[in-house]
């Protein structure tokens, strides 16, 4: 009998038929109904009223807001948690770590349901605070995805060359400024994009503390509920294009910080 010999790019063949069902269709399908009306004709209408209704305006606005300052308060808790973790001498430092992912095995409702009755304990009602429940759910849901880039950038570090600094008489916070923090630039980069995009449509976080409908998620969930499959696949572009926009610069941040390397080394 024949043995079967596949080349690479038979190999290929299943992961294209995957991309080609999974993502370019529906793409397509999404494209389709963004630039059509109800009566499937073409039109520009849906990226007008996108950009003219101050509910959608504000929505973006807001979802932008709680992203943002989530991932800001993520990297100020998770840049010293990281940095200890990975330089600590601690025998069992994997255990520490090991504390901070455990929330993520936990099932997500249960997760969230938790901090509703935490916080409804502190504040009494929850509803009150929006914004800051907001970024505090955010915050406890995506915390371990920057500390976990952050650790592993931090642990490659070389110390060879903190060592070296410190031989020509740099203090610790000159050593850190100026070789341990450009260093970990692919860490914070990292965990940067994996809280700021998520946190921008994540909404099942803020429905469950207040029923909220203030981010950009719930509200393409209330046009498709609707039925209105031509706005809400909009909105899903603009929101795909922000996407794109955000990861060309995080590469263009790689690509300079990739520069500052070769000048340390």
């Amino acid at each position: 009998m024949k043995k079967l010999r596949f080349n690479r790019s038979q190999l290929c063949i299943p992961y294209a038929v995957f991309l080609i069902l999974f993502v370019i269709a529906p793409l397509f399908v999404i494209l389709y109904y963004a630039f059509t009306n109800g009566q499937g004709k073409f039109t520009f209408d849906n990226f007008a009223n996108f950009f003219t209704s101050t509910n959608t305006l504000g929505t973006l606005l807001y979802s932008f807001a709680v992203a943002i300052v989530t991932t800001f308060v993520c990297l100020v808790l998770a840049y010293p948690t990281a940095y200890i973790l990975a330089r600590s001498n601690f025998k069992k430092k994997y255990v520490l770590l090991l504390l901070f992912i455990l929330p993520m095995w936990i099932n997500f409702t249960l997760r969230i349901t938790a901090l509703k009755e935490i916080l409804s304990v502190i504040e009494g009602n929850i509803a009150a605070y929006p914004f800051l429940n907001s970024v505090i759910g955010m915050t406890f849901d995506f915390l371990p995805f920057m500390i976990l880039p952050l650790y592993t950038s931090l642990l490659k570090l070389d110390k060879s060359l903190l060592e070296a600094a410190s031989d020509l008489g740099a203090n610790r916070f000159t050593v850190f400024f100026r070789i341990t923090l450009p260093l970990s630039v692919p860490g914070i980069i990292s965990g940067v994009t994996m809280v700021l995009l998520p946190s921008m449509t994540n909404y099942v976080v803020l429905d469950m503390l207040y029923n909220s409908t203030y981010i950009m998620g719930s509200l393409i969930g209330s046009y498709f509920s609707a039925y209105d499959w031509h706005n809400g696949s909009m909105i899903s572009i603009v929101l795909l294009v922000i996407i794109f926009i955000v990861t060309l610069v995080t590469n263009r941040f790689s690509d300079k910080d990739t520069d500052a390397r070769r000048t340390i080394l």
